[in-house]
């Protein structure tokens, strides 16, 4: 493929708008070096996150289902079920988005709803508030590990985006605005050499008549 730019005029005005273009093609390039070097940093920073977050998850469902084996054994299986079902916890997922670098990531809670008194308490255990506690922090630290690997998920993307056109600017739109521009630039001086050299010859022709 041509370095040339197709429809390319040896003009003056056009060696100054391919100027201006290699200007801008330059600073575009440089923003977006910078902001590929930052995504890349974000991007770290939140993956280093992501083993601590997966560690705290299997951690928080360890002890979640630890306490319902407990809570099993003291009150028996099969009160377990029916005051799960008489309590009726309802989670709700809230969805949101921030901006980071320039890339929507989302931002998750999760709220839930939990009667004041979803059973009697002389027919319980103490267990079951014990169980009940494990598993809502189990549930948060799930939540919490989603976000995080969207996060994870969506930079990652938007930084070989970046990559891809910090590529594209350096090896294929400003060397050819370069060789355009220097093409602009050898014409229109070999266009002026030729024009000088055909004045001296005609004011030599006309000297020596």
């Amino acid at each position: 493929m041509s370095k040339i730019l197709p429809g390319t005029k040896t003009t003056r005005m056009e060696l100054l708008r391919l100027k201006n273009r290699m200007r801008l093609a330059e600073r575009g390039h440089d923003l977006l070096k910078e902001k590929r070097d930052s995504l890349i940093m974000e991007l770290f920073n939140v993956l280093a996150e992501v083993k601590e977050t997966r560690e705290k998850v299997e951690t928080a469902l360890s002890e979640a289902f630890s306490a319902l084996t407990k809570t099993k054994m003291i009150m028996g299986p099969s009160e377990v079920v029916e005051f799960a079902n008489a309590s009726r916890v309802l989670a709700d997922l809230r969805i949101s988005t921030r901006s980071m670098m320039g890339v929507l990531v989302p931002v998750l809670s999760v709220e839930q709803h939990v009667p004041e008194l979803p059973y009697s308490l002389p027919d319980s255990s103490v267990q079951l508030d014990v169980m009940a506690s494990k598993f809502k922090d189990a549930l948060n630290a799930v939540v919490r590990l989603a976000e995080i690997d969207s996060t994870v998920k969506r930079l990652a993307i938007e930084v070989e985006r970046t990559k891809r056109r910090v590529s594209a600017l350096e090896t294929i739109v400003i060397p050819r605005l370069d060789a355009t521009a220097r093409y602009v630039k050898q014409a229109l001086e070999e266009r002026e050499r030729e024009d000088f050299f055909r004045l001296k010859f005609l004011k030599e022709r006309m000297e020596s008549e």
